[in-house]
């Protein structure tokens, strides 16, 4: 696969704050690309460089081919982006919003209808089209942001924080409607979240912690790198744990003991088997990668 993000060495300081340090790193096309740290980070400055829309101090940015120093507009018209907060205006409608965001891509009359009916399709808002944008919810609002955002077919959707504030009902949708665009349109999603389980289904994680890389790689090499297993072992007592000779923590069920990876667990298996009738072998989560990367806890450090 190609790469259609590569950063190299960037750097951009505020005063003395080094907002990002040196900082490299490649995205392949189509994937879903998970870049994650605390507020504060450096993902908010990374993706406002890579948009044109904050000068760098120094390093390359390439995207798709083409450098920003020299094809800034080029890039911007590969890039869709869904910010946190809402940039909508609320005072006018549906239509009216997507129909000026159109106007920016040229995309105008009967083609502006006919992609206007896809992403009503898409994303299921036919029936807000004449609401304004102000008396919309959060879940109708987001899904709007998202059409504003690929209106004009980008080729890299940059998601910043999406479904933050979301009911589960609604972040199904916004993800089904994404992995649609992958799959269809080969999409590649750069996405910022603090939702760990979202970050798991990416392809590959970076993670950034005061402007630099902590560390990369795909969630299940950060998960063995990173975290153990966990071995679950229900209806077990205290008492069993301890002939184990591991760590371990009582839970309503049983016991959970951690073990270094599924080679241990394995071969503590084969050697105590009448312990191991009814049990479960699971791996850490992207929320252990992450606190055993930086020390904090993704959600509790950004809010």
């Amino acid at each position: 696969m190609d790469n259609i993000i590569e950063i190299n060495n960037l750097h951009k300081s505020f005063n003395d704050v080094k907002a990002v340090n040196d900082l490299s790193f490649r995205v392949k096309k189509g994937e879903l690309f998970a870049f994650l740290g605390v507020n504060g980070a450096g993902k908010s400055t990374t993706i406002n460089i890579m948009c044109g829309w904050l000068k760098k101090d120094s390093g390359e940015v390439m995207i798709n081919g083409f450098n920003l120093d020299k094809d800034g507009d080029k890039i911007k018209n590969l890039l869709g982006v869904v910010f946190q907060n809402s940039v909508l205006d609320s005072a006018l409608s549906v239509y009216e919003n997507l129909k000026s965001r159109a106007s920016l891509y040229d995309i105008h009359g009967e083609k502006f209808i006919s992609r206007l009916n896809e992403l009503c399709k898409i994303l299921d808002f036919e029936d807000l089209l004449k609401r304004p944008v102000g008396k919309l919810s959060g879940g109708q609002r987001r899904r709007i942001d998202i059409a504003r955002a690929i209106i004009h077919k980008p080729q890299i959707l940059i998601l910043d924080e999406p479904t933050t504030g979301l009911d589960p009902q609604t972040r199904k949708l916004i993800w089904q409607v994404i992995t649609d665009l992958r799959r269809s349109e080969n999409m590649t999603v750069f996405l910022t979240t603090h939702y760990m389980e979202e970050a798991s289904e990416a392809d590959y994680v970076v993670i950034i912690d005061n402007g630099s890389i902590a560390t990369e790689g795909t969630p299940l090499q950060l998960k063995n790198t990173h975290t153990g297993d966990f071995i679950t072992l229900y209806q077990a007592s205290e008492e069993d744990a301890q002939k184990l000779g591991l760590p371990y923590e009582k839970t309503r069920d049983g016991i959970k003991l951690s073990v270094k990876n599924t080679a241990e667990a394995t071969e503590l298996i084969t050697k105590h088997p009448k312990l191991f009738v009814d049990y479960e072998i699971t791996k850490g989560k992207m929320d252990d990668v992450f606190l055993a990367v930086t020390g904090k806890n993704l959600t509790e450090a950004s809010k």
